[in-house]
């Protein structure tokens, strides 16, 4: 196809300019004080506004204002982190500029899709999300996908001077366009108007922290109202019992859950990006965490997807180019040196069949459009070809398309037809080249990407199909390509075994350079076998379970095998992590758990499919985000844990002060229980949400579960949180005995009262300290954790105890709380929590790793006393 013009850029800045950037209209946002709301009358926020205005009414307005502290803070902290994570987003979404290749200055070049205009000449080609409304101008074997505006799954063949819209993909052809209509003009965003009401359903977190809200609401209630119900049987009137239920409620609710749950997922998407990989929805930066198996293609992901020709293979003789990645500069060696001729030739031949090409930018020369096009690119200037001389000489006249089941292309030049693809789909159409076979066995058995070019000549009419086209050909030889594997790949494949993640290779290439590349970078053995695409069964168990095994490669692979697969394996309870980078690749990207997509050498369509995208197209990349995904599952059961571990040593006063039918007195009161929850307990809570990956993370199989479980419940309650308690409870008492009380004398109150209750807070406070540092991991001691790994916790812990001191020793605060300074023996108790929740912790991680290691040898010394016995 001919190609237009197309505008000057003059003229296209001054459309830009009266037209305005072609963007859709941004959504109008929910006003900030509105989201601001929205975070005080949720469930919890309803449940304490009730409370506090009932405190008032009760003649307590130091508890309704704490009540009220309380809502408004975790409001606040929660509408900044979601601020936070939205500008996040929006940062993130940046590093991904959409381009459009355009022709301009009768030149063709890459725009940003926001400075398409009207009348701007658009080039389509298979892969492009279309960017605005366009007239076609020609079309040749073009299919679109128009379900985004239709629903219709089928796609369309438009015919020239018809209307393609934005937000459509091409599926596969090409095609020359004019831009009729941008931005709020197009028809898009006339739906898009229709549609921006309408929310996105519950990802998986969200419902398991449904889950999670529902359980300690209910435990919470239940709490409050058996708390209520023992007052009322005590005696205490009903106001002074609901407040006091009110406090025990308040004991039992983690206020900090979701900010602190926010907090983790931005600073695991946040740090994702760090790592280039953009996270397309917050909540799949914990689902990365549990998955059991990677599927990835090769070219790009394993490989640096930095192609050069470095062989080449003719019917007559073999050249061999050295050059430096895709400058036009190198040097071509021909055996014998008759060749030359023939060489060019095939040089010529295969970068007519291709669109993508080298270009010099920012001092570099670089691939633009399909890396091994680019490669082409620059073998043919190596080999002296004057590509602008031989387009002008011979336009070109037809072109059928590459698509992914014929495996090939071709262009029609003056008589000639250009064909270039995969060699076993070209040379089985060639006229017999019996030395060709074995020359592919021995450039792919290098684990080089191989391609073949032909050729016939045409006298007649023009051929009006790619099967007329190519048929009875010529081979002109094969084209031996490089693409060395990533330097981090080998070290990422081990990764994944020591975490106990299966992958396997899904490529389209021949099955002699999968299978290389593989034993290359550690991924399959010298003697594992590789499958072929078509070989596949068609029964979905017995495919699942040919695959379901580590280093498996399958060559010669189409879109709907890597479908298939990506079913297989979930059937068989895998979490599949699936990658790619074509238009056909988004069915399998959706299917699997976790689609991965390109975001240097993806189609548009593969990265609107995908949860993931690599920025740097490295598999790499997907390890460092599958680590940060545990990392921040771990990180929400760190924070549940700590805080479920302070709510018993709150809750423990309550209880001693109901089971003793109120003779014992209550060591802490409501306020005290709010100022810990609101003023010592929420710092290191979310510091722990922002614990970094522990360096084990990678060193187990992943596991699945509730982030609220039994092992839990009983690292909380029946460990940390009961010593927490009785240390606490302890100080208590131990202040009354050195105020010179006795067992079976009435319990002191006035100074001595607050000085024990003081010696009770602090307890708690330095039980805090020390929970904090135990949480950072359920395996290792806190001691062998650095303390520089995590800063934040640092200057949570300092705030912690600044403000400890704050309400025992600023006079007001304390008797607004209702304590004083411990004396010298109530301090020294009080101490004993920091050591003692330590204590517990390493003998509960003792106990752990002993039964490991009991479990790990049982097995053993079982088969040596079964063979003892035989002998």
């Amino acid at each position: 196809m001919t190609g237009p013009r197309g505008l000057t850029s003059a003229e296209a800045a001054r459309r830009l300019a009266a037209e305005g950037p072609n963007t859709l209209p941004v959504r109008r946002k929910m006003p900030a004080w509105r989201l601001l709301v929205s975070e005080m009358v949720h469930f919890f926020a309803l449940l304490f506004w009730v409370a506090g205005g009932l405190a008032f009414l009760a003649g307590m307005p130091q508890l309704g204002i704490a009540v009220f502290a309380v809502i408004v803070l975790n409001g606040v902290f929660a509408f900044a982190q979601e601020q936070k994570a939205e500008h996040a987003a929006e940062r993130l979404r940046g590093l991904l500029p959409r381009q459009v290749t355009v022709v301009r200055d009768a030149t063709t070049m890459q725009v940003p899709a926001e400075d398409l205009v009207t009348h701007d000449a658009v080039l389509l080609a298979e892969g492009d999300r279309i960017c605005a409304d366009l007239r076609l101008d020609t079309v040749h074997a073009l299919a679109v996908d128009t379900s985004a505006l239709s629903g219709e799954s089928v796609p369309e063949h438009p015919a020239p001077a018809d209307h393609v819209y934005a937000g459509c993909f091409i599926v596969e052809g090409e095609a020359h366009a004019t831009v009729v209509a941008t931005g709020a003009r197009t028809r898009l965003a006339g739906i898009a108007k229709l549609t921006q009401t309408q929310r996105p359903p519950p990802t998986p977190l969200r419902r398991e922290l449904d889950r999670v809200s529902r359980i300690i609401a209910a435990v919470a209630i239940a709490v409050g109202v058996g708390f209520f119900s023992i007052a009322l049987l005590l005696g205490t009137p009903a106001a002074d019992g609901f407040l006091f239920a009110v406090g025990v409620t308040v004991a039992v609710v983690p206020e900090g859950l979701l900010p602190t749950v926010t907090l983790s997922l931005a600073m695991g998407a946040q740090r994702m990006a760090e790592h280039r990989a953009l996270v397309r929805h917050l909540e799949a930066v914990e689902t990365l965490g549990s998955t059991t198996f990677i599927c990835t293609d090769k070219t790009g992901t394993l490989t640096q997807n930095e192609m050069s020709v470095v062989e080449i293979w003719m019917p007559d003789g073999t050249a061999t180019v050295a050059g430096n990645g895709y400058e036009p500069t190198g040097a071509l060696t021909c055996t014998p040196p008759a060749c030359r001729g023939a060489l060019t030739d095939i040089a010529l031949a295969a970068r007519r069949c291709s669109t993508g090409h080298a270009v010099m930018k920012d001092g570099q020369w670089i691939a633009q459009g399909d890396p091994m096009e680019a490669a082409l690119d620059a073998f043919a200037r190596r080999a002296g070809v004057d590509i602008a001389a031989e387009i002008q000489a011979a336009p070109e006249r037809a072109r059928f398309p590459f698509d992914a089941r014929r495996r090939r292309m071709s262009v029609v030049v003056g008589n000639r037809v250009l064909v270039k693809g995969a060699p076993d789909a070209i040379v089985s159409r060639c006229r017999p080249a019996p030395a060709a076979t074995e020359a592919l066995a021995r450039l792919a058995g290098r684990g080089l990407r191989v391609i073949a070019v032909a050729t016939r000549a045409f006298t007649g009419a023009l051929p009006t199909s790619a099967d007329e086209a190519e048929t009875d050909l010529t081979l002109l030889g094969l084209v031996a390509l490089e693409d060395p594997p990533r330097p981090k790949a080998a070290a990422a494949l081990a990764a994944c075994r020591r975490a106990g993640i299966r992958v396997a290779m899904i490529t389209g290439d021949h099955p002699d350079t999968a299978g290389a590349i593989a034993r290359e970078v550690g991924l399959a053995g010298s003697s594992d076998r590789v499958l072929v695409g078509h070989e596949l069964p068609a029964d979905r168990a017995q495919l699942g379970e040919l695959l379901d095994r580590d280093g498996t490669v399958v060559a010669r692979v189409t879109p709907e095998d890597k479908l298939r697969i990506a079913e297989a394996l979930g059937a068989r309870g895998h979490v599949v992590a699936m990658t790619g980078d074509g238009v056909n690749d988004a069915p399998a990207l959706q299917e699997a758990a976790i689609g991965v997509a390109m975001g240097r050498s993806g189609t548009d369509v593969a990265r609107e499919a995908a949860d993931l995208v690599l920025l740097d197209d490295d598999f790499s990349t997907i390890v460092a985000a599958v680590e940060q995904g545990r990392s921040t599952f771990a990180n929400i059961r760190r924070f549940l844990t700590y805080h479920l571990t302070d709510n018993v040593a709150e809750l423990a006063p309550f209880i001693m002060w109901a089971l003793s039918g109120g003779a014992f007195p209550l060591a802490i009161g409501v306020l005290q229980v709010l100022a810990l929850d609101i003023g010592t307990d929420v710092l290191p809570a979310l510091a722990l949400g922002a614990e970094p990956p522990a360096r084990h993370v990678l060193d187990r199989p992943p596991t699945r579960g509730h982030l609220i479980d039994r092992s839990l419940f009983a690292r909380a309650f029946a460990i940390l949180g009961s010593v927490e308690a009785i240390i606490g409870l302890g100080a208590f008492v131990v202040s009354f005995l050195a105020a010179g009380w006795w067992l079976g004398e009435p319990f002191p109150t006035g100074a001595a009262l607050l000085a024990a209750s003081g010696a009770t807070f602090t307890a708690i406070v330095f039980g805090q300290v020390s929970n904090a540092f135990a949480c950072r991991s359920t395996v290792r001691f806190a001691w062998q954790i650095p303390l520089r790994s995590n800063r934040l916790l640092i200057g949570a812990v300092a705030a912690e105890l600044a403000m400890l001191a704050a309400f025992l020793y600023i006079a007001p605060l304390a008797h607004l709380l209702g304590q004083s300074p411990p004396s010298g023996a109530g301090v020294l108790a009080a101490a004993l929590a920091a050591p003692a929740v330590l204590a517990a912790d390493t003998l509960q991680k003792r106990i752990t790793r002993s039964a490991k290691q009991t479990r790990r040898i049982r097995p053993k010394t079982t088969g040596a006393i079964e063979h003892l016995g035989a002998a």
